[in-house]
């Protein structure tokens, strides 16, 4: 018997050493794949492509909870024309936004490989942002139906690779490297086509991420097969799904399809290299919200500003969204960490050219998205406890957690050890220079809100429910934050913004006004 297993287990052994040489290699993959959707010389016959396309967009960073689905965006279309031996092409927009504003939007992108311009509803022509020049040119060739042909014709630059997962299933994958691109391509054991084209993205929020283009619904176009339906997903949450409704084949092209003023070419940057932010960049296009600046946060020539309110009480101003840093005897409580690391380097240098010698103690964030949260882990890191409303604190415990080795952050270089608080109804960070009441308050916007007065100075802070900026009108929102104000006697107060400045309750009566 014994003898019997030591035989069993030695063929098991020869068995699994010989099952590698069985498997598929890189070119053979690309060459099934290639075939399938029509060969090389259809493939190499694509001059030009025409499609018109309806679209979906799903934020899961702007979610009602935590531990809800993804928030719904928007429906959009746009017709897409495209040189693909060029490597040009233009999208028109047309979208349909739900949230965060009920608004149509206009526009046009035009994207040559070493610049692109951005054409609103007026044709007024802006030069392209180095960061969105890059992320929308690697989009553009994960999604061209010659990525597979570009990798069989490029052996130097196609690389083995375990098999990758998609969904519930493991399937046999390649690498391939299209400039400053990595592509991991995965293919379907039956059609022989590409399931999936996956990119490794670092996500504020999520870490090391799987950013995925699934490919589904083949049709045929001609000569070639192309996949009439893009699945975009984020760790399996589906961010973007497009579905082609016209698919043209080398039509004709009219001259100026592609051209772009000489001044905007001029002035127009090369795609920016390096920590490209794509997951940033491509995700608030999605939420028309994006500042189309390789500066990030604000506008070429913007910085942040420290704008006093008391002098215990700093505003920080100057991005497209604020933190605020109140001064306490034995440290610094911060308030919201927006956007990405890059912000809270830069705050956590203002306060401490503010108050010399301050710790950063503690950072409260108000709610879950991602524009006021991407750079908690920065705070993290400078061993800040972290405040935020319940439901609220298993997610940031997890975000705290979640690997950044893409592009190392203060925190996963630092590893330090999370201390999450959670405030259910109310909280109080006292000392005897500042209070600093937490209020978790009912509202529309998010489940799990709070606002923060700064009791002495009289200061609540608000984000996203009122953004002191023009006139505020009365909405829900507004209405909510004016119920709290009331329930907790909180009168003649300045009311600074999450967004925007600041406004004194007494002048917003209106909008803050009772049902």
């Amino acid at each position: 018997m014994k003898y019997a297993l030591l035989l069993s287990a030695a063929l098991l052994l020869v068995t699994g050493q010989a099952q590698p040489v069985l498997a598929q290699g890189p070119t053979e993959l690309l060459k099934l794949a290639v075939e399938a959707q029509g060969g090389v010389d259809a493939l190499r016959a694509v001059k030009f492509v025409m499609q018109k396309a309806e679209v979906k967009h799903w934020e899961p960073g702007q979610s009602h909870s935590v531990n809800g689905e993804a928030r719904f965006l928007g429906d959009s279309t746009y017709t897409l024309t495209a040189d693909p031996v060029n490597r040009i092409i233009r999208y028109d927009w047309e979208r349909d936004m739900k949230f965060p504003a009920v608004e149509r939007v206009k526009y046009t992108e035009i994207l040559h490989p070493t610049y692109g311009v951005v054409i609103d509803e007026k044709g007024t022509a802006t030069p392209m942002s180095g960061i969105r020049l890059a992320a929308q040119n690697r989009e553009a060739r994960r999604g061209t139906s010659q990525l597979i042909l570009r990798a069989l014709e490029s052996p130097e630059s196609v690389s083995p690779i375990a098999d990758q997962t998609v969904g519930n299933q493991t399937l046999p994958a390649v690498q391939y490297k299209d400039g400053p691109n990595t592509y991991i391509i995965v293919f379907d054991r039956a059609t022989k086509l590409p399931l999936s084209v996956r990119t490794r993205d670092q996500d504020n929020i999520y870490g090391d991420s799987n950013y995925n283009m699934i490919l589904s619904d083949w049709k045929t176009v001609g000569n070639i097969k192309a996949a009439h339906t893009r699945s975009y997903t984020l760790n399996g949450m589906e961010v973007q799904r497009i579905t082609i409704k016209e698919y043209t084949l080398n039509p004709t092209i009219a001259p100026a399809a592609f051209a772009i003023p000489d001044a905007v070419k001029a002035a127009a940057k090369p795609p920016a290299t390096g920590n490209v932010p794509y997951q940033w960049v491509l995700r608030r296009i999605f939420l028309n919200r994006f500042t189309d600046s390789d500066a990030i946060y604000f506008p070429p020539g913007g910085s942040f500003k420290l704008v006093e309110l008391s002098p215990n009480v700093q505003m920080v101003q100057g991005g497209g969204a604020n933190n605020l840093i109140v001064n306490q005897r034995d440290g610094l409580v911060v308030v919201d960490a927006p956007t990405d690391e890059g912000q809270s380097i830069e705050v956590i240098k203002l306060a401490k050219a503010k108050y010399p010698g301050k710790p950063i103690k503690t950072l409260v964030l108000t709610h879950h998205h991602m524009d006021h949260t991407g750079g908690m882990r920065t705070f993290v890191a400078e061993g800040a406890t972290v405040i935020v409303p319940t439901p609220d604190k298993i997610y940031f415990e997890r975000a705290i957690r979640a690997s950044h080795a893409t592009f190392p952050d203060a925190q996963q270089r630092a590893q330090r050890q999370a201390n999450v608080q959670d405030v259910k109804d109310t909280m109080s960070l006292k000392d005897d220079t500042a209070e600093i009441n937490l209020i978790n308050i009912p509202n529309p916007h998010v489940d799990g809100m709070l606002l923060v007065h700064v009791v002495k100075d009289n200061i609540v802070w608000v984000t996203d429910l009122v953004s002191p900026r023009g006139t505020i009108g009365r909405n829900p929102g507004t209405v909510a934050v004016g119920d709290a104000l009331r329930k907790h006697n909180i009168t003649n107060a300045t009311l600074a913004g999450g967004h925007g400045a600041t406004a004194k309750q007494a002048d917003i009566g209106p909008a803050l006004a009772a049902n």
